[in-house]
């Protein structure tokens, strides 16, 4: 009886060594930390890693003409908003993203904000109530000779 009740005390406390990581891991990764949208142009975004391959990129944040730029890094896992951000590169975009906590290793990401979504924007802001609005690509040539 003793060998039993050892045995189903082992099994027990592997069980727990198994679970406790395994729903520390599910929390950190469904629970966000804060979420929001950044705003500006796309300059870098690469598909990185030897194991854990994640999509990885440099949002330029510009403020006003004239001002430093700053670098919003990010990391994103869902193929097709990494096929949405390369087919809107070089175009103004507002990524939106979520903050992640306590992610142990690199194997999630190189950054703690994770993108979810993007869209692209038409217009930029350089001041409360100043609007420049963003130019639209021409029409193709095809379509302008068809319309003739």
């Amino acid at each position: 009886m003793g060998a039993m009740l050892k045995s189903r005390a082992l099994w027990i406390a592997l069980a727990v060594l198994v679970l406790l990581p395994a729903l520390y891991f599910w929390a950190a990764l469904n629970w966000s930390y804060s979420s929001g949208e950044r705003a500006g142009w796309v300059q870098k975004l690469s598909h990185k890693g030897f194991v854990c391959k994640t999509w990885e990129g440099e949002l330029a944040l510009v403020s006003t003409p004239g001002a430093p730029v700053e670098k919003f890094a990010f990391t994103l896992h869902d193929d097709a908003v990494a096929a949405d951000i390369n087919r809107l590169m070089g175009r103004r975009v507002a990524l939106h993203y979520e903050q992640k906590m306590g992610l142990p290793t690199s194997c999630f990401g190189e950054t703690r904000y994770f993108v979810t979504a993007v869209k692209a924007t038409d217009e930029v802001q350089l001041a409360p109530g100043v609007v420049v609005p963003q130019s639209t690509p021409p029409a193709p040539a095809a379509a302008s000779a068809t319309a003739r």
